[in-house]
Parts: structure tokens; sequence; C-alpha cells
């Protein structure tokens, strides 16, 4: 295993050197954020009730927007979770009669339901929105189908899923979204049809160069318990891009004519504040995490996407064992090195959201955090684990480590 594991340190010394580099990006860009809007220990104290003149809460607002570039953030802990958010901007920004398009084919399986994919009373289609959807093809988009469904179609919000969820493909890179929304917008002028392009980036904050918002988008959403939660931010979520977008998607999360203006911090920007500012370390440290376990893993002649050498738009690795065991094993090995709950021997089983039984590795301070150290996979074929984080790069190289000999030591 030594021999192993120094081979894989030199081989990707020139991919963690690049994240360093990244890590300095944005760590430079947070503190330059909390430095223009004068961040002071006052802003930490919370409110309650409606939340009126929430200073602290209104000034996160501002930070999150010029962090990532946007016109307007709406950050709140009252989104529990990155599928809220989403929810929560389909619905601010979706109207009966509208069409929501997804242009890299089936989004998550916990949108589902929300979209009325599978029948619920509370969905977008019970409200009389319709969706469509384009695959991708070989990792990019049908921009052919895409052209042709805008020339010949109505559609309101186009949707892209940068993360891969469940599935095989590859997430999407800033380069590639940058392309295909300069290639909606021309054929909006052309055709004089106005189409928001609304992005679900949870996973791929601080990961590259540049945010959706900032290469052509009109609206992204985010969780707090993955990248810019830093590992601290308890729950919540982001939305920003397009000042009059963002303020129809809080006046859904809150009341018409109050919108932003309202819902109690609750004392929780200090932690909000520092997990941001934590983030560029973390999501660095997931990075390296998964380029260490990329490259391993490919040593041992699995199939991993993406390869170390490759760009990683996310902190997701997928790794495919073609192999229920295998997997099982693998993702018992990430459990056993978490913080909490070590002990347990995890199992597959049924989970809300989803159709096959999942086993999850989630020994988190955090509920269903995906920043610490987890990895998980529906129970089908062919047996692929996604892993992500870790809070640190040696507690992520300990946790691959370990699952890692699991495997070895089962054959």
């Amino acid at each position: 295993m030594n021999e192993l594991i120094n081979k894989v340190d030199l081989k990707i010394k020139d991919e963690i050197e690049k994240i360093n580099k990244l890590e300095e990006y944005y760590s430079l860009k947070v503190l330059e954020s909390f430095k223009k809007f004068k961040v002071s220990e006052s802003d930490f104290h919370g409110t309650t009730g409606y939340g009126y003149n929430d200073f602290g809460r209104d000034k996160i607002d501002l930070i999150f927007a010029d962090v990532l570039g946007s016109e307007k953030a709406l950050v709140r802990s009252q989104f529990i979770s990155g599928t809220h958010a989403l929810t929560v901007t389909f619905f601010g920004l979706l109207r009966p009669g509208d069409t929501l398009l997804s242009i890299c084919g089936k989004p998550y399986d916990t949108l589902d339901e929300v979209i009325g994919i599978r029948e619920n009373k509370s969905s977008l289609k019970s409200f009389g929105v319709d969706y469509q959807e384009i695959d991708l093809i070989d990792n990019d988009f049908d921009y052919s189908k895409i052209k042709e469904y805008l020339e010949n179609n109505k559609c309101k919000v186009i949707e892209i899923q940068r993360s891969k969820g469940y599935s095989t493909r590859k997430s999407i890179e800033i380069e590639k979204i940058k392309k295909v929304a300069k290639f909606i917008k021309d054929i909006n002028k052309d055709i004089n049809k106005d189409v928001i392009i609304m992005v679900d980036n949870c996973y791929c904050e601080f990961t590259e160069y540049e945010t959706p918002v900032q290469v052509g988008c009109d609206i992204m959403v985010g969780s707090l318990i993955k990248n810019l939660g830093g590992g601290i931010a308890p729950n919540g979520a982001y939305v920003a891009g397009r000042s009059d977008l963002v303020e129809l998607v809080s006046e859904r999360l809150t009341v018409p004519g109050q919108g932003s203006e309202v819902g109690p911090s609750l004392g929780i920007n200090k932690l909000i504040l520092q997990g941001l500012y934590m983030a560029p370390s973390v999501v660095a440290s997931s990075l390296k995490t998964n380029i260490f376990a990329s490259s391993m893993l490919e040593e041992l002649g699995y199939f991993v996407e993406p390869c170390y050498k490759e760009k990683h738009p996310d902190i997701v690795l997928n790794i495919t064992f073609n192999d229920e065991k295998k997997l099982i094993n693998f993702v018992q090995g990430i459990q056993e090195s978490s913080a909490i709950d070590s002990y347990l021997t995890i199992m597959p089983t049924d989970m809300p959201g989803y159709d096959s039984k999942i086993i999850m590795a989630s020994g988190s301070f955090i509920q269903g955090s995906s920043i610490e150290i987890s990895c998980d996979g529906p129970i089908r074929e062919p047996y692929i684990a996604y892993l992500q984080g870790s809070l640190t790069y040696q507690y992520g190289r300990i946790a691959v480590i370990n699952a890692v000999r699991r495997i070895i030591d089962e054959k």
C-alpha cells in the first residue's frame, strides 16, 4: 500500500499545485469582499420574528453576490436544502402554461416529484407547467436540437444541471456553460424571445475561475451544506443572478411585496460568514481528495470520472466498480474513517426521492453534508460510488486509503 501511495503522490503533484492556485484566487476574492462590505462582529447578531432590519443578513447577500459575480443574491437558512432552493426557484420563475426545458437530460431523482416526472399533487405539472428535456451528446449540449426546439416552441426557463447526479455523464465545465449560454441568447435575439437560463450550481462553486452568471446565465442555485458553507454553515442555500429574477424567487420563499426584506437569521449569520470564509480551503481539500482517489483507483484498474488529470467542474468523483459487493465495501470504508458514527456498519436502504436502494456514508457534523467526507451510490448496475469531500486533504486521504484497503483485502 505504501508503494502505491508514494506512486500516486508523485503522479498528482502538478495537479495539486493547480488546486493550490485556485484556492489562493478564491481566498483573495472572499477576503476582499469581506473588507469591501466592512464585516464586523455586530453582523453576527441575528434577528427573530419577521427579520426586519437584519443588517448582517443583508450584508451576507451583498457578499455572496460580489463573490459570485451576480447582480443580487438571496442567502437564507429558510432554504432547507439545495433541492428546496431549486424548487422555490422553479415556482418563482414559472407560471401556469409555461415550459421548463432541461438541456442536459433528466435532473436529480429528488426533482422528479417537484417537476412531475413522478406524479405529485404539488408538482409543477399539477400547476400547469410543462416539462421537456434534451439529452446531452457525448457529454456536450445538443446544439441542433436546442436551436430547433427554441425556434418552434415556447419556453420560459432553460435548466442546466452542472453536476452529474447519479448518472455516468461528465459534469459540465464552465466553458461549455459559456458557449451554450451565448448560443441560446443569440437565438433569442433572432426570434425576440426572452428565455431565462437557470443553472443548478450545486457541488460546483469555487472549482473553476468563473461562475455561470459571469458567463451569460441569468440565475443559479446552490446549497450551503455543500461547497460555499465550508462545512460550517448548518443549513441553507443561495440563489444568485439577475436582480429581478432573484427578487421573484425571494417573494416565493417569503411573501409577495416583502421578498428579501424579511426572514429572520436566528443567529446563523456568523456561521454562514465563517463558512464562506473557509470555503476556498475546504473546496480545494475536496478537489485534492478526489484527485488522490482518482489516481489511486485508476492504478487499481477501476474506471474513474473525472481522471486525475482532467478538469474537475464539481467535487464529485465517480468510481465504477461493476460489482455490488465492492461498491458496498468501499462506501463502508469511507464511513469507518468518518468523524461521526464511524462505528456503524452502513447498509443499502430506501431513501425518500430515490427509486433504488442507496448506500450512503455520511459521518458528518451536519446531517446530509456533502462537503465534509461522504460517499454514496444507488444499488444498481454498473454500481458506481460517488465520492465527495473532505474538509481537509489529510482527512480525505485517510478515508480513501481505508476504503481502498477494504476492496484490496476483499480479493
